[in-house]
């Protein structure tokens, strides 16, 4: 029954690709790219993401920066991740903007930034997005590419812990054991390690 309904699913999104609908060539894109349904197969699944990304479809534009990233499908070619990396990321999509602002952190398909990897992590966590916020809580209390703030530190974490992300939690715990970016407060330490433990 799994078969048969994973080969009405490729039918559909086949049929639906073919006329140039990019939620539906992603979808083929996924399932060739997962050997969900079909035998796993990189290059058409990066046939089906290239349509898709080509219409300015993000979800698309990432997964085609992820297999030029990885050389999956394609020969590795930081220069075309980062391309269609942007594209994602210029339309607002929070992922796009983390992995971007990792590309510009590490310099790959481009040169290193410090400060345009920030602006784009920025961008991500001002969207929610609570994994980053607890990185760039990481980057501010390390100083890593950015003076060292432990209130900006806490700022993050804060944010990202209010949104029950645990290694978050875990952190603002301690930075109030330690009193750094806000005073020494052990109640609130204990409070942070708790729900971060639960």
């Amino acid at each position: 029954m799994a078969k048969e309904w994973s080969r009405i699913i490729r039918k559909w999104y086949r049929e639906a690709a073919e006329q140039e609908y990019a939620p539906a060539q992603n979808n083929l894109g996924n399932m060739y790219y997962g050997g969900n349904g079909v035998k796993q197969d990189y290059t058409e699944a990066f046939k089906w993401y290239r349509e898709a990304a080509e219409q300015g479809y993000a979800e698309a534009q990432i997964s085609l920066r992820d297999m030029y990233y990885n050389g999956e499908g394609v020969e590795q070619d930081y220069a075309e991740a980062f391309k269609w990396c942007t594209l994602a990321a210029e339309q607002g999509n929070d992922m796009a903007q983390f992995m971007l602002g990792l590309m510009y952190y590490g310099g790959e398909g481009v040169k290193q930034d410090y400060a345009e990897a920030l602006e784009w992590f920025h961008k991500a966590a001002e969207q929610g997005n609570n994994f980053v916020q607890n990185m760039l809580g990481d980057i501010y209390c390390g100083g890593n590419g950015v003076k060292q703030d432990y209130a900006k530190a806490v700022e993050w974490y804060a944010l990202a812990a209010e949104q029950e992300y645990a290694p978050a939690q875990c952190r603002l715990g301690v930075m109030y054991y330690n009193g750094e970016g806000v005073e020494q407060n052990y109640a609130e330490d204990f409070k942070w390690y708790t729900l971060a433990a639960e």
